[in-house]
């Protein structure tokens, strides 16, 4: 937690102020019994009014002071904590940013929610309560010992006997209950990611019936988090009825053994009275330790969670002196291999094959075949375990991760909208972009048609993920995210899958013109898709079965005709070939 407590070093001032407030409140504190006791020994025993009301004003000035130095403080530790929380979710988001694929896949996405939003609230709140409670207790500890032992040292031998035992009563619960804070923490994580699954796959789930089962799954992942509670909170519960009980007799003991020192004439009435408070203040300081015991163990667990984060270094990072590139998109795979982290088999291996400016180089193959994942070694979202991918020549691992991007517009497999309108949608794609661009680039995507037909047309609303949207139009808006961008290399991803052959065919017609100077790769299942292209790669099994154009693969490879005659007739494959060689 100390790691974290470093980030503290802007509020500094903040952080000195609140200590000089807590520090005068406890000097205000620690005051206030020795003029209550100077009030009943010279004011009340001698019937002196006069003094009463003097020291009496003079206790409701310190009181007065003290008042304003809580306020103070509190107000200070409530800004620096809220000001720390913020800047640590910012510095959290802003490094799992730079996270790979592989880093998230290390941390689940849940976990990662949970760490930026429960566990640094946990840390912030103990924040708030030690520049507050850790401050002030230790204080009015070593105060209240120095003032009680002033006013009687042989009655103060009754705090000797009572500090240890409650010292170690805190001692025992912390260290109970700090394995059921990590316990906790995980089955949140656990609780988070069965509701994501759970919302996110609503449709499924009601499409299948599984919504008792889903019920069920949720139910036992919050009676596993709900146990955990109540087994910590009974440890909590049982600290403070203790804690009361030490010091309820803690005061009988003082007033018996403080009433036969004033019977003896050892001590006065006041000074007993005087006592008394300072070894409440003593006790009341040690249960504010004790309260602080409660939550640091869990805010240590959360401590070490967002630090884990923090300290994951990006399997990705930029080399010491990027390279820039004059070229245009030039894109080669030289022998490139790439095994997932723990898989058995390579996803891909010895993939080599060049893609020019101004052709179009489509991938088919079957389902697992490794389509995906070769074109997601592009724009490094994972780096090749062996080869290298070049771009304009140049090995993209020599690049800046931010200019290789820069090149390249990617469209994703499944489409991803984000919450917001039409326009905003596809102006992820270029910030700049004009209203003009955007507009061009849906008619070029066959989105314009149904946007126009929206009632607010480019300012209609896009719920979280698209989901007022269909499949079709999802991609369609994919694709025009990607082309208003006019990069270098195009990516589909497979991304013509939902639409219909009309509006695939329109679709591929016009995208010719439009990256007629750029370089296409073209991820698909239908061959009507690629029969077009100027290079077919087909995968098998992570290897290449073929690389050609629709007719010499007709030829030479297996693998393809398989594909092709499992989606075409005889008399369209006939006609594919005639048309080709025409």
């Amino acid at each position: 937690m100390m790691k974290l407590f470093r980030m503290l070093k802007p509020y500094r001032v903040g952080v000195v102020f609140v200590l000089l407030a807590v520090f005068v409140q406890a000097l205000t504190e620690l005051y206030l019994p020795t003029l209550m006791a100077d009030i009943v020994d010279e004011g009340i025993a001698k019937s002196d009014i006069p003094y009463i009301w003097q020291i009496g004003g003079l206790m409701l000035g310190v009181a007065l002071v003290g008042m304003v130095c809580s306020i103070v403080g509190s107000y200070l530790s409530a800004r620096v904590s809220m000001g720390f929380g913020r800047d640590l979710r910012s510095k959290v988001f802003s490094h799992a940013q730079r996270f790979t694929l592989k880093e998230f896949d290390k941390f689940g996405t849940a976990s990662l929610i949970t760490r930026t939003t429960n566990d640094i609230t946990q840390v912030q709140q103990v924040l708030i309560m030690m520049l507050r409670m850790l401050a002030m207790a230790p204080m009015m500890m070593i105060g209240g010992i120095i003032m009680a032992v002033s006013k009687d040292a042989k009655l103060s031998l009754v705090l000797v006997v009572v500090i240890p035992i409650l010292a170690l009563l805190i001692l025992v619960l912390g260290r109970s209950a700090l394995p059921l804070f990590k316990a906790m923490q995980k089955k949140i994580d656990r609780l988070n990611l069965v509701l994501r699954e759970n919302l996110t796959g609503i449709r499924v789930i009601r499409a299948f019936g599984r919504e008792d089962s889903e019920r069920k799954r949720f139910d036992e992942a919050s009676r596993d988090l709900t146990d955990t509670a109540i087994r910590v909170n009974k440890l909590m519960a049982a600290m403070m009825p203790a804690m009361m009980l030490i010091l309820n007799f803690s005061t009988i003991a003082i007033i018996w053994f403080g009433s036969i020192r004033i019977d003896a004439g050892d001590m006065q009435l006041g000074n007993l009275i005087a006592f008394i408070q300072y070894a409440m203040q003593i006790l009341f300081s040690l249960i504010m330790v004790s309260i602080i015991f409660v939550m640091v163990p869990r805010a240590s667990v959360s401590a070490g969670r967002i630090n884990e984060v923090l300290e994951a270094a990006p399997d990705i990072e930029d080399a010491p002196s990027p390279k820039t590139v004059a070229e245009r998109g030039h894109l080669e795979f030289r022998d490139v291999s790439f095994s997932y982290e723990g898989a058995e088999a390579p996803a891909i291996e010895h993939i080599s094959f060049d893609a020019k400016p101004g052709e179009v180089t489509a991938i088919i193959g079957g389902t697992g075949s490794g389509k995906s994942t070769l074109v997601s070694l592009i724009p490094r979202f994972y780096d090749v375990s062996s080869g290298a991918v070049l771009v304009d020549g140049v090995d993209i691992r020599e690049l800046s991760q931010e200019s290789l991007r820069h090149k390249i517009g990617y469209v994703p497999q499944k489409a991803l909208l984000f919450s917001g309108s039409v326009a905003e949608n596809i102006r992820y794609g270029k910030e700049e972009a004009t209203d003009e661009e955007i507009r061009e680039a849906a008619r070029i995507a066959q989105a314009a048609e149904f946007i126009d037909g929206l009632d607010e047309g480019y300012d209609a609303p896009v719920s979280q993920g698209g989901s007022n949207l269909s499949g079709g139009q999802k991609q369609r808006l994919s694709i025009a995210r990607a082309l208003v961008r006019r990069p270098e290399i195009y990516i589909f991803d497979d991304s013509f899958s939902a639409l219909d052959f009309k509006t695939d065919a329109r679709l591929r017609s016009a995208l010719k013109q439009e990256t007629k100077d750029s370089t296409v790769l073209m991820v698909a299942q239908r061959v009507s898709t690629v029969m077009d292209a100027d290079r077919i790669i087909v995968l098998d099994q992570g290897r290449v079965a073929g690389i050609g154009r629709h007719s010499e693969l007709m030829r030479t490879s297996d693998v393809y005709r398989e594909i092709v005659s499992s989606q075409l007739s005889e008399e369209e494959i006939a006609a594919g070939l005639e048309e080709e060689v025409q």
